[in-house]
């Protein structure tokens, strides 16, 4: 039993060895408990939390029973993989309303399938050291807590944002899931370090962090620009901004993120139409343009529909213009009733912006008119 034992040890560490060769910056292994997360995930769903993400409410408690989706397994072999993109400009495009904001995490290629294989070559690798080994990867691909599962293995811990935190390299990285059948050796979690910062909760644009580490996804605007499928409500369009897809604010604030170090994947870099877009120049995209412009992107899931009615409302919190009135209005007759809604709203907001410019300039060109006549006078007094 002892030699079992230390074997497992050792296999413990082969499998995070192999897991950092595979790209993954941290490897961790927890058991599959998480009946503790049970209550809070039934009053999250109550409180309708999740909005229209009715999958949410459909898998219920599957999400805290990994057991259930992998019969047999045992343990859940936790990774990250790191996405920040080196001189990633958040400031400064989000000090730009002309620009559009993408989610740092979109702004390359999308990466479910290329951590899912990597998952699948670590399972393939343990299998050839142990043949009995059955396993099932997992990429934010199925109803799983997968955070609360990070966290037990060692990952972080969970941030009053939601998200998992790590204490050497902030929160900007994916999670990834390997469920398996062998009794491995467990890691412990990290301690909590958030103490009395509630800086994610003050900076949220729409107030969507309700309580500490609990999010109400109908205010986020995450959720609003990618998952929300209907209209966006009038009281969240002006905090939106120039977010066209997804929110980083929460981790821009959070102390944490000052250490995280930028990703060394090429993958993960910025695509040159998203990383600083100007809204016209998104706007003018055809749907087929779209299509191929982000194939190979996680915004693509969204589809044209959404992106156009994101990209109407961060027009319409754009500086006035009438070359955004204009573009607005000649593709109103091209687009889904769901998007005419937004352009109406945007094209409100910049002709009262427009009018009211135009009014604060009135006295401006009376004064300048007033000076010249008073000079042309001087001059004939002259």
């Amino acid at each position: 039993m002892r030699n079992k034992l230390l074997d497992y040890h050792a296999l413990a560490e082969k499998i995070k060895q192999w897991g950092r060769e595979l790209g993954f910056q941290q490897v961790g292994i927890t058991d599959l408990d998480l009946s503790e997360h049970e209550a809070t995930l039934q009053k999250w769903l109550d409180n309708h939390y999740h909005g229209d993400m009715h999958f949410m409410e459909r898998h219920g408690m599957l999400r805290a029973r990994p057991a259930e989706l992998q019969p047999g397994s045992v343990r859940a072999i936790c990774v990250r993989m790191d996405y920040l993109p080196k001189g990633a400009k958040f400031a400064q495009v989000l000090r730009q309303p002309q620009l559009g904001y993408v989610s740092r995490y979109a702004l390359g290629r999308d990466y479910h399938k290329m951590m899912r294989k990597r998952l699948k070559a670590l399972g393939d690798r343990i299998r050839e050291e142990v043949s009995t080994a059955d396993f099932r990867p997992f990429v934010d691909s199925a109803p799983l807590l997968e955070k609360p599962l990070a966290v037990k293995a060692g990952l972080g811990w969970t941030g009053k944002h939601s998200l998992v935190l790590d204490s050497q390299d902030g929160s900007w990285f994916f999670l990834g899931e390997l469920l398996i059948n062998l009794p491995l050796p467990v890691d412990q979690p990290q301690p909590e370090q958030c103490g009395s910062c509630t800086a994610c909760m003050t900076i949220c644009p729409t107030q969507a962090i309700v309580e500490p580490y609990v999010i109400d996804a109908r205010r986020c605007i995450s959720y609003l620009t990618i998952e929300h499928a209907g209209e966006i409500p009038l009281e969240f369009r002006q905090a939106m901004g120039n977010r066209i897809y997804g929110c980083d604010d929460c981790q821009l604030i959070c102390p944490w993120n000052r250490y995280a170090t930028p990703t060394p994947e090429a993958d993960f870099l910025p695509r040159h139409e998203l990383h600083e877009p100007d809204l016209l120049y998104l706007w003018s995209w055809s749907e087929d343009e779209f299509l191929r412009l982000t194939e190979g992107s996680p915004i693509r899931r969204i589809g044209y529909e959404k992106w156009q009615r994101n990209l109407a409302v961060a027009m319409g919190n754009a500086p006035a213009s009438t070359e955004l009135i204009s573009a607005l209005a000649q593709q109103r007759p091209n687009t889904t009733p769901l998007v005419q809604v937004h352009i109406d709203w945007a094209l409100d907001q910049l002709e009262q912006r427009l009018a009211a410019t135009e009014t604060a300039a009135k006295p401006a060109r009376l004064t300048q008119r007033l000076i010249r006549v008073i000079e042309k006078g001087l001059q004939r007094d002259a």
